[in-house]
């Protein structure tokens, strides 16, 4: 594996760059204290941007180590922050991650989140070496599981009772894509959200 840390990766309309406290704004209007948003995540809506900035300072602090890979998804055409995609769990020995992300809630259904996923897929496995990416969301909450699909992960099954979010104790549904899947793609030269 290779640590290479978050470096700028550039879509059609994304620019997915590491988080700065200057985000803060930003990360709190748009995802960090909406209700909707967090109903499936793991952490409550802030009660302000002092608890995002606090957050921020804590995650630009991780970014020298080179295993940190958060990043910013910021739409081109406004510069706006609208949400985060990041490796939420790192097993170096296996070269395995897997990936959460957020977006706010107006930037919903217009497959953002999916493309900003297949890039992150492409220097994961291509920069940092990774041989497997997964991701796991609560079964009540398909859409998630529907952006995971569009970026060709592959449903593994269900851990039953196997998560904790803002609901409670939750089942969790897991995909995930290969590396070998993840080249076979690209010598097809197809991307399953386009």
């Amino acid at each position: 594996m290779n640590k290479t840390g978050t470096r700028v990766i550039e879509t059609e309309r994304l620019i997915l760059r590491p988080l700065t406290v200057d985000d803060a704004e930003d990360m709190y209007r748009n995802w960090a204290s909406d209700p909707e948003v967090t109903k499936y995540l793991t952490w409550p809506p802030h009660p302000d941007a002092e608890l995002t900035r606090a957050l921020l300072k804590d995650w630009v602090s991780r970014y020298e180590a080179g295993n940190f890979f958060n990043w910013a998804i910021v739409w081109k055409e406004t510069g706006e922050v609208i949400g985060n995609i990041s490796v939420v769990s790192l097993t170096e020995q296996i070269g395995a991650a897997e990936i959460g992300y957020c977006m706010g809630r107006r930037f919903w259904g217009q497959g953002i989140m999916p493309e900003a996923l297949l890039a992150v897929e492409d220097y994961l496995f291509e920069t940092v070496g990774l041989l497997r990416i997964c991701a796991g969301h609560d079964v009540n909450n398909p859409k998630s599981g529907r952006v995971m699909d569009k970026a060709g992960m592959t449903r593994e099954g269900v851990l039953r009772q196997s998560g904790k979010n803002n609901q409670g104790i939750v089942d969790v549904e897991i995909h995930s894509i290969l590396r070998s899947e993840w080249e076979e793609r690209r010598k097809g030269g197809s991307r399953e959200s386009r």
